[in-house]
């Protein structure tokens, strides 16, 4: 897909997605109106984010602080835009300003830097804590007990507003086999706010080869790039432009 070039059929693959979002709450006893859907636009240009955002779609997740920026100035202003993806702290502050979440908190260090950054610019900042609940070496995200063990410190911060838990499930052709790692993350929020005394509104779990497991063990977010977009052409092009700038 060259920059300038739109998504063929987008309409229908938005269509086809929320109807199984609704079939996939309809098979748990939920509403609809509990689950939200989010873009993962990693790797695709703004005009398919322009042509979403025309269909009535305003959520949007980034996991690439330079390729956010690149693309949101040529995006409308009603999108809104979340880090899904590793932070490292020297783009904190990016993040801080660019994003109205940033759901890859995977340590206490990351979040003491983000509330610094936070009270710079005397912001308030929603985050989810990423939980690698497979304990997968290849993936980042707190160790369960580890993110259970840090709560009340990571809550303590005054910058910063915890709403909730995010996982990525091991890859795998059979979508039945991340349900396991959905339903510990829910027992875990569980236990999260019977410590904090508070809910944790955001369950975040679920993309585009599993999202509908992830619906009916508790995810009230999803994350669905692929079924979406297509398969990603963009990226390499936007990547070298975020090199650029940064030099």
């Amino acid at each position: 897909m060259n920059p300038g070039e739109s998504v063929v059929g987008m309409p229908d693959r938005l269509q086809k997605i929320q109807a199984r979002v609704v079939a996939a709450c309809e098979r748990a006893g939920r509403s609809a109106s509990e689950v939200s859907l989010m873009a993962v636009s990693k790797g695709h240009p703004p005009s398919a984010i322009r042509e979403l955002v025309d269909l009535g779609h305003v959520l949007f997740g980034e996991s690439k602080v330079q390729e956010a920026k690149l693309k949101m100035g040529q995006c409308p202003g009603s999108a809104q835009w979340q880090m899904i993806g590793h932070l490292q702290t020297n783009k904190v502050r990016d993040a801080v300003r660019l994003f109205s979440m940033i759901q890859s908190v995977d340590s206490l260090r990351l979040a003491e830097e983000i509330q610094s950054a936070a009270d710079k610019a005397s912001k308030t900042v929603r985050i989810l804590l990423e939980v690698n609940v497979a304990g997968e070496s290849s993936k980042f995200g707190y160790p369960p007990e580890r993110a259970l063990e840090e709560l009340m410190t990571l809550n303590a911060l005054p910058r910063l507003e915890i709403h909730g838990l995010m996982t990525i499930a091991p890859w795998s052709p059979t979508p039945e086999r991340a349900r396991t790692v959905f339903r510990k993350l829910a027992e875990l929020k569980r236990r999260c706010e019977d410590r904090l005394g508070a809910p944790l509104p955001v369950l975040s779990m679920g993309m585009s080869g599993d999202f509908e497991v992830g619906i009916e063990e508790g995810a009230t977010l999803i994350r669905v790039g692929t079924l979406l977009f297509g398969e990603r052409r963009y990226a390499k092009a936007t990547a070298e432009a975020a090199e650029s700038e940064e030099e």
